[in-house]
C-alpha cells in the first residue's frame, strides 16, 4: 500500500513536470541549436569510471543498455549562441581572447557554464534541454566513439605508457575548426572527434570487482566525464583542460558543450525510470 502510494505521487509529479506550461521566447539568429533524431536501440558498450580488480585498475567490462529515442545537438555550441545568453547575464562571458567568429565552436566552457546555457536555452524554447549522458553521447557519436579499453590484465602501466607516447609525439592543435568543416558520422552529427571535448552529465564513478560483477564504491560529482577523442574526467570546474584532469592519453585542448532535446516520450520515460528506481 505505503508502496503505491509512493508510485502515484511520484507519477503525478512526473505528469505535473512534464505539462507544467513555460512561455518560449524568441530567440536570435544564431540561438536555436539545430538537432539530429537518434533512435531507440539496444547496444554494448564499456561505461565510464575506474574499474578494478584485486586492487589493480582494469579495463571495463562490456555492458547491455538502451536508449530511448532523442535529439541531440547536430553541431557543437557556437559561441554566439553562447554568447547570446551570456549577454542576458545568465551565462558567464567568454574570454576575450576567443574569436568572435559566428561559425566557430564555444570553448573555455566548464560544467557550471553548460549547465547554466541549458537552463536559459530549456526556457527560451520551453523544452528541455541537457547535458547528454555518457552512453547517449557514445550511441550518438556511432563509429566516432573510441574504445579506450588497452587489453587484459593490469592496466595502469599500459595506461602510462599511452599516454608519455601521445603527450610525447606532438603538441595539441590549438586551432579551431568552423563547425560542420569537417565530414558527419553516420548519424548526421560534427566535430565529434576533434580538438574540443564535450561535457557529459556523468559523475566520475570508481568500480570493484566483486562476488556477482563489479560494484560502485565511490562516486564523484566534482568530477564528469567529457567526451572527444578520448575519454577524460575533469573537475567540473576546470574550462582549460589542459590545466587538469585524467585520461588515457593526450589531455583535452578544449571544453565546449553539445545538449539533447528531450522529447514528451523520452523524457516521460527518464523520470520514470528515475522515480521508479529510489522506490523499488
Amino acid at each position: 500500500m505505503v508502496l503505491r502510494l509512493k508510485l502515484a505521487t511520484k507519477a503525478a509529479l512526473v505528469a505535473a513536470s512534464l505539462t507544467a506550461p513555460v512561455a518560449p521566447a524568441s530567440l536570435g539568429e544564431w540561438a536555436r541549436p539545430e538537432t539530429v533524431g537518434i533512435a531507440s536501440l539496444s547496444f554494448s558498450y564499456r561505461p565510464a569510471g575506474e574499474f578494478s580488480q584485486g586492487g589493480r585498475p582494469v579495463d571495463a567490462p562490456w555492458r547491455e543498455g538502451s536508449t530511448v529515442g532523442f535529439e541531440i545537438m547536430r553541431d557543437e555550441l557556437s559561441g554566439a549562441q553562447y554568447d547570446a545568453c551570456a549577454a542576458e547575464r545568465v551565462c558567464p562571458p567568454r574570454p576575450a581572447s576567443q574569436s568572435r567568429d559566428p561559425r566557430l565552436p564555444a570553448v573555455l566552457i566548464n560544467y557550471a557554464d553548460a549547465s547554466a546555457y541549458a537552463a536559459w536555452i530549456s526556457g527560451k524554447t520551453g523544452e528541455v534541454w541537457r547535458l547528454p549522458s555518457d552512453a547517449e553521447w557514445r550511441v550518438a557519436a556511432g563509429s566516432r566513439a573510441r574504445d579506450d579499453a588497452l587489453g587484459a590484465g593490469d592496466a595502469s602501466d599500459r595506461w602510462l605508457a599511452k599516454y608519455d607516447a601521445e603527450s610525447a609525439a606532438a603538441k595539441n592543435d590549438e586551432r579551431l575548426s568552423r563547425l560542420g568543416a569537417g565530414q558527419a558520422n553516420e548519424n548526421g552529427l560534427y566535430d565529434l572527434s576533434g580538438n574540443v571535448w564535450e561535457w557529459t552529465a556523468d559523475c566520475f564513478v570508481r568500480y570493484a570487482a566483486g562476488p556477482s560483477g563489479f560494484r560502485p564504491v565511490t562516486t564523484n560529482c566534482g568530477v564528469r566525464v567529457a567526451e572527444g577523442e578520448h575519454r577524460a574526467y575533469l573537475t567540473d570546474f576546470i574550462r582549460d583542460a589542459r590545466s587538469g584532469g585524467c585520461s588515457a592519453g593526450k589531455p583535452p585542448t578544449y571544453l565546449g558543450v553539445r545538449l539533447v532535446r528531450e522529447t514528451k516520450t523520452s523524457g516521460l520515460v527518464a523520470r520514470l525510470r528515475y522515480w521508479l528506481g529510489a522506490v523499488i
